[in-house]
């Protein structure tokens, strides 16, 4: 009988911690502290790191002394130079448009084209793991060296003269499995053209687009960070069940 206390002591005791132990946290409570330690963890991310752990792929460095590195970065130069003297033209189809964004894909198609006329090389748009072609996201083209079978990705960017050293995002890698294209151990190459302000006419056309240099950037040298952003789509607001008031009409 003398034992009774001393269980019964060991039962208060752990029904007080049940009832005063934290419940467990939610993956949300979790990953939200996580990302308000931004400055500690999700800058200055190696941009081989975030592909590897993504998607099991190398991002390999471009090697100046290996013959096949040098020939598709030769081609690449050649490609852009031919590239940027198309688009300078004044009759070429992009100074009809106003927007730089909607010339991206001029640039993306100009340059496939090109290196695919090129002996040797193989290039065409990346497609998703579930072999779909999708234009948007990265990386834009995938370039096959025929003889070596080496991959290398490239990614062109169009940018202001005078933001070279602008922080305003200009890339971004979204790590979805349905959406990847990375498929590859590859080199990745990002192709900077640099284009001049543009001037805007009142009552007449614009001025021309003129694009003034481009660099070609070997990506396994730089970082990324992350940018954490929740969305809602006007489906996710406009509920029924949500609206409390609107209008009569």
């Amino acid at each position: 009988m003398r034992f009774i206390p001393w269980f019964a002591a060991i039962g208060l005791a752990s029904a007080a911690v049940v009832q005063t132990s934290p419940a467990p946290k939610g993956p949300v409570d979790q990953l939200i502290p996580w990302l308000l330690d931004e400055d500690q963890q999700l800058r200055g991310v190696p941009f081989s790191e975030l592909i590897f752990d993504t998607t099991g792929k190398k991002v390999l460095p471009f090697e100046a002394n290996n013959a096949v590195d040098q020939r598709v970065a030769k081609a690449i130069s050649a490609a852009c130079d031919e590239t940027m003297k198309r688009f300078n033209a004044s009759d070429s189809k992009i100074q009809n448009i106003d927007r730089i964004n909607e010339v991206s894909s001029h640039f993306e198609d100009t340059l496939r084209e090109l290196l695919n006329a090129t002996r040797g090389l193989h290039c065409d748009f990346p497609v998703t793991a579930e072999g779909k072609l999708q234009r948007s996201g990265y990386p834009d083209l995938r370039i096959t060296d025929l003889q070596s079978k080496r991959v290398f990705y490239l990614d062109p960017k169009l940018y202001v003269a005078g933001s070279r050293d602008s922080s305003f995002r200009t890339f971004y890698f979204e790590p979805k499995k349905s959406t990847n294209k990375v498929r590859d151990d590859a080199v990745h190459f990002v192709v900077g053209f640099e284009h001049a302000p543009r001037e805007i006419r009142s009552g007449s056309s614009n001025a021309p687009w003129k694009f003034t240099r481009w660099d070609l950037v070997d990506f396994s040298r730089c970082t990324v960070r992350l940018k954490a952003e929740f969305q809602g789509s006007n489906r996710d607001m406009y509920r029924p069940e949500a609206i409390v008031a609107s209008s009569e009409k």
